[in-house]
């Protein structure tokens, strides 16, 4: 079964090259955790110089992960965000190594991220109102599927979590109202393993 995209775009290997930075991956994680800030407010956060962050702000919103929020801040100041759309890896190709390489140092910092955000809400999760406790879970499925299965329920998931992501897009390109208190900022991890697939190696690993 062909995979659709439920994202804006894929990265190319050129923005999976620039992404794959420590700076500008945590920059990214503070914009997509408090929203919309500016090159100081980011540099006190991070312990850097505003020069430092000023330069990934324009190296990410060169390759159109983050973008000025229009009509907020004075004069030269700039709010930057998140862009709306969200985007997917894809496959670099194999003539690319260094394409490779990136996208192995985004897998790999998806997984730290996931590990931190669930380790924070199992912490949270006791002083959390009891609206948000009810409304968030935790879920595990093993299952026995073909590929073909697989790609269907991934495929179905994604169709879900395309209209959810639309709405929030909205939400953010409104940021000028009021922000509804209402609303929150929730994280939601989805992964499709078929685990024991890969070949096996000498040493008893699979790759």
């Amino acid at each position: 079964m062909q995979s659709k995209s439920y994202s804006a775009r894929t990265l190319d290997a050129n923005a999976l090259k620039s992404f794959a930075h420590p700076l500008r991956l945590r920059i990214y994680e503070l914009l997509d955790e408090h929203g919309p800030s500016t090159a100081t407010r980011l540099a006190a956060l991070l312990g850097q110089n505003t020069g430092a962050t000023s330069y990934h702000l324009r190296e990410l919103a060169r390759h159109h992960m983050i973008e000025v929020v229009q009509g907020m801040g004075r004069g030269k100041e700039k709010y930057w965000r998140i862009a709306p759309g969200g985007f997917s890896y894809g496959e670099p190709d194999a003539a690319d190594p260094e394409a490779a390489t990136a996208l192995e140092t985004l897998i790999d910092d998806l997984i730290r991220q996931r590990g931190a955000e669930l380790a924070r809400w199992r912490q949270e999760e006791a002083t959390a109102p009891e609206e948000w406790v009810r409304a968030s879970g935790f879920g595990r499925r093993s299952l026995r599927l073909t590929p073909e299965e697989t790609g269907e329920l991934r495929e179905e998931v994604f169709e879900v979590l395309e209209r959810y992501r639309a709405l929030s897009d909205r939400r953010e390109r409104e940021s000028a109202a009021p922000r509804d208190p209402s609303i929150g900022h929730v994280v939601i991890h989805f992964d499709v393993l078929p685990v024991g697939t890969g070949r096996e190696a000498p040493d008893g690993t699979t790759s």
